[in-house]
């Protein structure tokens, strides 16, 4: 309960956001709600003040810099020492059954503590198995998080789990960001004054909950209810079954609200609003579509579009490359899909990051014991030497045991240098590779693209073996887009790679643009990943991001990511009879690894690739 917080009615507009919150009451079969959108719309405040508002449940907040110990609960130390027994000290999890769980900034959880999440919201049952402790208990809750996107994405598996999703707008009308001012100035003047204001509105509030908690009991299902969701769901082609469920489970709940005691047509459409646009995925048919293409033209149009690879002639221009440098001809080039031509020989990546990270065990891109103060405490061990590291925990439970023969000497507790433990730290060093890969028509020569494709899949497999994670951004026409975000899913990497077209304008400003937001992102939730970036392109910038000059635009941003650290190479896949070096311009600009590939093959894809990442086994 957070008390004197801002009303919760008082809040205006954010309709959706209130709805949401209120069905979830109504109905905790629903699965919560994910509160996505721009900081400063009241997305925080809407959570803490709707805790006034019900009765029944307190929302309790998880902390971003939660400790697992904490989230899931430890053994209890002063029982340890004053009775020398193991007891179990009840964590978050504990005190969050039948409860609100509130994670604030949700999508900037520590890896391990989102698993933790993952596990209990699957099975409603917190096991703890640790420091000499096994104990279970219930803890079935109702998730809500809030999240700014523009600093990272969540995984898909804990997406999945929200049943309600949620954009969060800042208003537009000038008499409403006037009003939000005057009601924001009026509460921080006399908070409690201002509650007490707004207190039969939120009573009101309450009231129709309350109300719709009893109607739900009484509402029943039709078969066509059953069928008209489930073709929603179809429509919107979710993966498995959830999408079905939760969307007859809100609609009950609109209904509820709504003081019915039968789901109407209406209902569901409504609920399909909160349910279905965070599991809503590309159409098959479209896909089908796009990969329907007549192959004998491909075939023929790339063999009149290139030259011969054995001939020792002069090669001229490809036409896909001059017509980059004509607008008029640009629009007209029609986009091509290629496979993933996939290499004989299995990459494996050897990352060599430098000797200033090998005392703390950053550079093995796994699981390491360290003996830094840094990373997670997993276990204690028997000090050799100086201690530098003591865990207190373990120390007090040996000390505990043997008070009895010891003399105290007026302290609560004697601890000897033999009871004295140190802790293992555990430290996660897997790294973050991102291919920003150029996918604008002069890639669709030669076949370029599918043995690019074909290099990602193949790191992607390596990388999930490694727990690396690796990511794709595709640039082409007039934006970029983040094709696959930070993931090992190599199921999920091998589809969108396969749907990825060629044609169009290079917007390489934008695709350094978007990589910098999405290694920035991914730097704040893992702050100890080792990040690398792969950029493939022939660097022939047409398209600016912030100037007219959309060459010295992609400069800027190439410096940007080169100030951040990041370690960085350039694959340059121009090849023409005259070559600009826009490519090699931009890897100089960006300090970055260089490779120029004269003749693109799946052989050649690889083998500069391995000696990027210095693999040598």
């Amino acid at each position: 309960m957070f008390s004197n917080c801002f009303p919760f009615s008082a809040v205006l507009g954010q309709d959706r956001i209130k709805r949401a919150l209120i069905l979830n009451i109504i109905n905790p079969n629903i699965g919560g709600v994910l509160i996505s959108g721009e900081k400063g719309t009241a997305k925080s405040t809407l959570v803490r003040g709707f805790s006034n508002i019900i009765d029944s449940m307190d929302v309790v907040e998880l902390p971003l810099n939660i400790t697992e110990d904490r989230l899931v609960g430890s053994i209890d130390i002063k029982k340890a020492v004053n009775d020398g027994q193991k007891t179990f000290e009840k964590g978050i999890l504990y005190k969050a059954h039948n409860q609100i769980l509130y994670v604030d900034e949700i999508n900037l959880l520590s890896e391990h503590i989102v698993n933790i999440l993952l596990e209990v919201l699957s099975t409603g049952i917190n096991v703890v198995e640790r420091e000499g402790i096994s104990y279970s208990h219930p803890s079935k809750f109702i998730l809500v998080g809030s999240m700014n996107p523009e600093e990272g994405l969540l995984r898909p598996q804990l997406l999945d789990k929200f049943g309600l999703y949620v954009e969060a707008k800042g208003e537009t009308n000038v008499e409403n960001r006037t009003e939000i001012i005057r009601r924001r100035l009026e509460y921080e003047k006399n908070p409690k004054k201002f509650c007490l204001k707004w207190e039969k509105k939120d009573i009101k509030i309450k009231e129709i909950i309350d109300m719709g908690k009893e109607i739900i009991k009484r509402i029943k299902v039709e078969d066509e209810d059953y069928g008209f969701a489930v073709g929603l769901a179809k429509q919107g082609n979710c993966l498995g079954h959830r999408a079905d469920i939760i969307l007859i489970e809100t609609a009950k709940a609109i209904a509820a609200f709504n003081q019915r005691n039968r789901i109407m047509e209406d209902d569901i459409k409504e609920a399909a609003s909160y349910v279905l646009p965070h599991r809503i995925r590309e159409l098959t048919p479209l896909e089908e579509s796009e990969t329907s293409m007549d192959d004998n033209r491909m075939e023929r149009n790339n063999t009149e579009n290139s030259p011969r690879e054995d001939s020792d002639t002069v090669q001229k221009p490809l036409p896909e490359e001059e017509n980059m440098t004509s607008d008029t001809k640009k629009e007209g080039i029609k986009e091509s899909i290629e496979d993933i031509v996939g290499g004989k020989q299995k990459i494996n990546i050897n990352m060599d990051f430098g000797k200033k990270f090998s005392n703390k065990g950053s550079g093995k891109r796994a699981k390491v014991k360290t003996d830094s103060s840094k990373g997670r405490y997993v276990k204690y061990k028997m000090p050799k030497g100086k201690v530098k590291d003591i865990a207190f925990d373990a120390t007090l439970r040996v000390a505990a045991c043997n008070q009895r023969n010891r003399d105290k000497k007026g302290m609560a507790i004697c601890i000897k240098s033999q009871d004295i433990r140190e802790k293992v730290r555990e430290k996660h060093t897997g790294a973050t590779i991102l291919f920003t890969v150029d996918a604008s028509g002069s890639m669709g020569a030669k076949r370029r693209m599918g043995a690019v494709k074909g290099a990602v899949l193949s790191l992607l497999k390596d990388a999930y073996q490694k727990r690396d994670n690796i990511g794709v951004i595709a640039f082409r026409k007039d934006k970029a887009e983040v094709l696959l975000n930070i993931t090992r899913s190599v199921d999920l990497a091998e589809k969108c790679l396969k749907k990825l077209p060629t044609g169009g304008k290079t917007p390489l400003a934008a695709g350094l643009y978007s990589t910098y937001q999405v290694l920035k992102a991914d730097k704040i939730k893992n702050p100890d990943s080792l990040q690398y970036l792969i950029i493939v392109s022939d660097g022939k910038a047409n398209v600016p991001l912030k100037s007219e000059n959309a060459l010295e635009d992609a400069f800027i941003m190439g410096e940007k990511i080169r100030n951040e650290g990041i370690k960085t190479m350039v694959i340059d896949t121009e090849r023409n009879y005259i070559e600009y070096g826009f490519a090699k311009e931009l890897a100089k600009k960006m300090d970055s690894e260089y490779i120029k590939i004269s003749q693109i093959s799946k052989t050649d894809i690889n083998a500069s690739i391995k000696s990027l990442l210095d693999i040598n086994r």
